[in-house]
C-alpha cells in the first residue's frame, strides 16, 4: 500500500487513473473501448496490458532479445510465486493473475511470441499465422475473459478467435511497415500462389495487385474469426459487451480502411478517421444478435491449448486473500514506459 496508509480502496482508484492516462498514450484503440468497460473490470485489464506491453517494451529495446526473454521469464516466474518486482506493472500483474487464477501457460504465450519475433521466424501458411496471433493476442483476448469472470471454454474460446481475428488486422494493415523492419507475416504459401517469392518480396518490398490479392484474402480470413469472437460478446457480463464490441468494431473498420485503399498497405497505413471511429462506436452500441449455432464450434486449433490451460485450474478461485487492487499506486514508470511505446508507435519502429 502507498505511505500514509491509503486504503486500498483508495490505491486501487490512484493506480486505476495513472493507467487510464497510460493508456491513452500508449493505445488510442485500447484506450476508446476501455472507457465503456466497468469499474471493476478497467483495472485489471490496465494492470495486464501494462505488463504485456512491458514486456513488449523489453524486448524491442532490447540488444540481446534473447536475454530479455530470460529476463522476462526470471519475471513471470517471481509473478506466479507471489514474489514480483518493486514495479508498479509487476505488483498490479500478479495480483491480477493470482485473484482471477489465470494460469501461467497464458502469459508464457504471449513471450513465446515475442520469441518468435525476435528469431525471426517463418510462417509458411496461414495457419501458422494463426498460431503467432494466438500467442501475441488469443492470449490476450483469453485474459481478458478471465478478469471478466469468464472461464466457460465455448465463451474463451470464441475470445482467443477475436483476439487473432485482430491481430490479423494487425498484420494486414502493417504490412509495409513490417517489411522495412524485415518482417513478414503474410502466408507464404498464399503469396507462392499469386507468383510472389516471400524472400524476393522481402528484399524488395513493393505493392502490386498480387500482394492486394494476399491481403484481401487475409482480411477475409479475420471477418470469419470476427463473426465467431463477437458470438461469444454475449457471454460476457452485460456490463463489459459493449467495450469488446468496440474495440471488434474499431479493429474490424482499420481492415476495411485497407480495403479501401486497394488492399494496398505498403506505400502506406491505414488510418481511421477520428469522426468515422465516433461512429463506428455508435453503431457497434446497436448491433444486432451475432449469428446462431457459432458457441457451439470448437476453438480453432491454434487456440486450443489456451482453452485447456485454463480448463486444467479446475475452476479454482486465486490462491491468495489479498484483492488485485491491492497494489500500490506508484505508476509514474508504467506512464513513462507507454509514452516511449506511444513514440516509436509513431515513428514505425515497432512491432504493432
Amino acid at each position: 500500500m502507498p505511505d500514509g496508509g491509503a486504503s486500498p480502496r483508495s490505491a486501487f482508484e490512484a493506480d486505476l487513473a495513472a493507467c487510464r492516462e497510460a493508456l491513452r498514450g500508449g493505445s488510442h484503440t485500447f484506450f476508446a473501448a476501455s472507457l465503456i468497460l466497468p469499474r471493476p473490470v478497467r483495472g485489471p485489464a490496465s494492470a495486464l496490458y501494462a505488463f504485456c506491453r512491458l514486456a513488449d517494451d523489453a524486448i524491442d529495446l532490447a540488444d540481446d532479445p534473447v536475454a530479455a526473454l530470460a529476463g522476462l521469464r526470471e519475471r513471470l516466474d517471481l509473478a506466479y510465486a507471489g514474489n514480483p518486482l518493486d514495479t508498479p506493472a509487476d505488483r498490479a500483474f500478479a495480483a491480477t493473475v493470482a485473484h482471477f487464477a489465470i494460469p501461467r501457460e497464458l502469459p508464457e504465450a504471449l513471450l513465446d511470441g515475442f520469441a518468435w519475433d525476435a528469431e525471426g521466424r517463418d510462417y509458411p501458411d496461414f495457419e501458422s499465422v494463426c498460431d503467432y496471433g494466438a500467442r501475441v493476442a488469443g492470449a490476450v483476448g483469453a485474459m481478458m475473459a478471465l478478469v471478466m469472470g469468464v472461464r466457460a471454454p465455448d465463451a474463451l474460446a470464441r475470445a482467443c478467435e477475436l483476439g487473432i481475428a485482430m491481430q490479423l488486422t494487425n498484420i494486414a494493415r502493417d504490412v509495409g511497415e513490417d517489411a522495412r523492419m524485415g518482417r513478414l507475416y503474410l502466408p507464404a504459401d498464399w503469396m507462392r500462389e499469386v507468383g510472389l517469392d516471400p524472400g524476393a518480396w522481402l528484399a524488395a518490398p513493393a505493392f502490386d495487385e498480387r500482394l492486394g490479392r494476399v491481403v484481401r484474402r487475409l482480411l477475409a480470413a479475420a471477418d470469419e474469426l470476427y463473426a465467431r469472437g463477437t458470438a461469444g460478446i454475449a457471454r460476457l457480463p452485460a456490463g463489459c459487451r459493449p467495450a469488446i464490441r468496440a474495440a471488434a468494431a474499431l479493429y474490424a473498420e482499420i481492415g476495411r480502411e485497407v480495403a479501401r485503399r486497394g488492399h494496398d498497405s505498403v506505400t502506406g497505413r491505414a488510418v481511421v478517421p477520428p469522426m468515422r471511429k465516433v461512429a463506428v462506436l455508435g453503431r457497434s452500441a446497436l448491433a444486432g444478435r451475432a449469428r446462431t449455432g457459432l458457441m457451439s464450434l470448437p476453438p480453432v486449433a491454434s487456440a486450443r491449448f489456451l482453452v485447456e490451460a485454463v480448463a486444467r485450474t479446475g475452476f479454482r478461485p486465486a490462491r491468495t486473500p489479498v484483492a488485485w487492487w491491492q497494489v500500490e499506486a506508484r505508476t509514474i514508470r508504467i506512464l513513462e514506459l507507454f509514452e516511449r511505446m506511444a513514440e516509436r508507435d509513431r515513428l514505425g519502429a515497432t512491432r504493432p
